[in-house]
This record gives C-alpha cells, structure tokens and sequence, in this order.
C-alpha cells in the first residue's frame, strides 16, 4: 500500500513538474522563438528601453549642437507700436524751453532689426563643446550596449545552467524512481528489509523535491532573461542549447589579453570624453575675457503728432541705421572664480580616472585567474561525471547480487548528481567571467 500511495504521490509531483515543459514542447509546434546567443542579444539591442533611451539622448545633443552654430546666424525682429502722448516731456535749453511733441496726439512707429555676430568667441568655443558633447553620449550609447549584452550573456547562460541542472534532477528522479520501485518489489516478497524500502522512498521524494526546485528556477531564469531581451512575458522562448555544448571552445587564450585593451574600457573612454569636455569648459570660460562684435542694421517708419486713431491715414517717413557694437569685458570676478573651479575638476576627474582604471585592471586580473583555476576544474570535474557513473554502476550490481546495501546505491547516485551539478556549473562559471572580462576590456563582438 505505501509503494502505490508513493508511486502516486510521485507521480503527481511529476505530473506537475513536467506540465510546464510539455506545454513548452506543445507550443514550440505552434511558433515558439527557438533562441540562441546571438539572437537573444540582437532582440536585446533592439528592443531594450535603455538602449533607446541612449539613442534619444544623443538625438539631443545633436540638436544642442545645431543650436550652438545657429547662434552664428543673424536675427531679424519687428516691432509696431502705437503711442498716446498725453504729456510731452520739455527740453530746456539756453535758449528757451521746447517741447518735444504736441500732447494729447498719437505716434505710429514700425520698425525691423536685424542683428549679425561678426565675432563671438563664446560661441565658437561652445560648438567645439557641443560636439565633444556629442562623443561623449555616443559613447555613453556604446557603453550601454555593451553592458545590456554582458547582462544578456550572463543570464542566457544562467539559464542553461538552470535547463542543465534541471536534467540533471530529472534524471536522478528517475533513477530514484526506478529503484524504489525495483527495492518495492523487494520488499514484497521479503528479500529486503523495510530499512531499504524506506531509504528509496526517502532518495525519491528528495528528488523529486530537487527536480521541482531546479524547474522553478529555470523559468525564473527564462523570466529575467525575458525582461532584459525587453520582450513581454507572454513571449514564449525555448532554449535549444547546453553548457557542455561549449566545453570545445573553452581557452586559456581568452585569459591572456593585456591590460592595455583596458584602454576600450567604455568607463575609461567617458572619462576621457569628460576631461575634453571640462578642458574645452575652461576655454569658454576664458572667452569671457575677450571683447566680441555685433553688427545691428535697423530700418523703420514712423509717424508723429497724429490727432486721430486711424493708423492707415497717417504720414509715414522712413529711418535706417547701422551700427557696430564692439563689448569689452572689463572686470568680472565671478569668471575668475568659475576658472579655479574648473581647475579642480580636472584635478578631481584625473584622480578618480586614475582609481577607476586601477579597479578595472584588478577585475580583469581576477576574471583571467578564475578563468583559469576554472580551466583545470573543469577537466577534473568531467573525469568526476565518469568515475562516478561507474560508481553508480558497480553499486547497482553490488546491490543486485546482495553483496552491496542501499546506502551505498543511495550515496553512489547522490555523488553522481552533485558531479554532474558541480561540472556543468564550473563551464558556467568560466563563461560568465569571460563575458565580465569582455565587458571590462570594452570587446564588441556583438556591436555592429
């Protein structure tokens, strides 16, 4: 009675493990995206909101800079006006007091201005800014892309760790399964003790236990790599890959590249990109210092001493003038305060470029190191999977025979999954530092 109540306790365990990917393998037929790599990171590039958030901001750079040259055009304005002079102002002179218009009449006055920078030194100092502005989004874009695929990368391969390693639970459920089952059997006609029917039950329902956890965390691991994909949750994806599929392409080469890449490090070149800006900063803030010439052209009609108000009968004269105004700045202090300012932020920026690029070449030491402690793990580990399928084996026949107990067929199968657990992990861990390590070095294999 306890091993049918455990076949159907198992079974339903089972049933509700396995629904889901049934339903995966269903919808597959019916136009599930079938993803690799490649296309996750491609769909990530296109469809991330920080990525077109990146995109826009250099959009608005670009319009800063067309209004930085535009400064250089000239500017035309006109006016109208129409004036009630209810009391004319006097002029007193030597010979006598003059009134300067007739009260209680009406002046019309049209006029068009038009203004043209014939030299401006702040605003050819703030379109060399602009454009340095420019590089600096463009990078900041890059830098971007260049994290979200890092991000892509890890979580892909997280997700085959959790495909894997849900295999892995799957098949020492099974195995459980079967030898519970076999042991039952046993147990049934007395050629086993109860001890060993318990200790079956006991490793197939921690199995059991283990395969649902490893299926939980598959689909959350399909989950996170769904919202960095920036695809809906109702996307449906399916994974047609596996960590040891990458076993071949595993290199110590990856681990020897110098740190003088570091030097496309996308933090190091926006702080490069920073100190320009802060150095251009300072000549603009130097131009403050130098005088700059307008030249104003100015054309109007007007009209005085009108007594009524229709406008269109008015007698209308023309007037023009040109000028050329020439601004001398004396003595600002504030200019000179926002010069040492300036002066300390490219100190304070040298240091912190330095500090960052000292942090930078430690991560990528400590990537190339685990890449390759990983390496020689990776091989004794896969030699572990094999010596203990044999284990596992020779325990079966140990057992079969009566020569062995169910601890050991226990403890065989236990070594076997926590092998194959710790080998596909270590494959896992390598990938993922050589992804960190290709995000610090600033590598664009996916950047088109």
């Amino acid at each position: 009675m306890n091993g049918k109540k455990l076949g159907m306790s198992l079974g339903m365990l089972l049933a509700a493990t396995l629904s889901m990917g049934a339903q995966e393998v269903e919808k597959a037929s019916a136009g599930t995206m079938n993803l690799t790599l490649e296309k996750a990171i491609e769909i990530a590039l296109a469809e991330n909101p920080t990525i077109h958030v990146a995109d826009k901001e250099i959009e608005l750079k670009k319009l800063a800079d067309t209004e930085a040259w535009q400064n250089l055009l000239p500017t035309v304005d006109a006016t109208l006006s129409l004036t009630d002079n209810i009391l004319v102002a006097e002029m007193v002179t030597g010979m006598g007091r003059f009134k300067m218009g007739v009260d209680g009449t009406l002046t019309a006055v049209g006029a068009a201005q038009l203004n043209l920078p014939v030299f401006a030194p702040a605003v050819y100092q703030n379109m060399k800014l602009t454009k340095q502005d420019i590089l600096l989004a463009q990078e900041k874009s890059r830098g971007s892309r260049l994290d979200l695929i890092n991000q892509v990368t890890k979580a892909y391969y997280s997700a085959l760790l959790s495909s894997d390693s849900y295999e892995v639970m799957k098949r020492s459920y099974n195995v459980a399964r079967e030898n519970f089952d076999v042991v039952n059997e046993k147990f049934k006609v007395g050629r086993v003790s109860e001890y060993d029917k318990i200790s079956a039950e006991v490793q197939a329902r921690t199995m059991a236990a283990g395969m649902i956890s490893s299926q939980n965390g598959k689909q959350l691991s399909l989950l996170k790599l769904k919202v960095l994909m920036g695809v809906t949750a109702d996307v449906d994806i399916a994974i047609n890959d596996s960590l040891k599929a990458y076993e071949s392409q595993l290199t110590l080469a990856d681990a020897e590249a110098p740190t003088e890449e570091l030097d496309n490090n996308s933090t190091l070149r926006q702080l490069d990109h920073n100190m320009t800006l802060l150095e251009r900063s300072q000549k603009l803030l130097r131009t403050n210092f130098m005088p700059t010439v307008a030249l104003q052209l100015t054309g109007q009609y007007q009209s005085y001493a009108n007594n009524n108000w229709n406008v269109f009968g008015y007698s209308f004269s023309p007037s023009s003038t040109l000028s050329i105004a020439v601004s001398v700045p004396i003595f600002h202090a504030t200019t000179w305060t926002k010069l040492k300012s300036n002066k300390v932020q490219i100190a304070q920026l040298e240091d912190t470029r330095l500090n960052a690029r000292r942090q930078l070449e430690l991560a990528a030491a400590s990537y190339k190191q685990n890449m390759a402690s990983t390496m020689a793990q990776i091989e004794s580990n896969a030699e572990a999977v094999r010596q203990a399928e044999k284990a596992v084996m020779i325990a079966g026949k140990r057992y079969e025979i009566g020569r062995g107990t169910i601890l050991e067929l226990n403890q065989s199968e236990i070594a076997h999954t926590q092998a194959e657990l710790t080998y596909v992990e270590s494959i896992h861990n390598y990938l993922t530092n050589k992804s960190d390590l290709d995000y610090t070095l600033g590598r664009e294999y996916y950047l088109k």
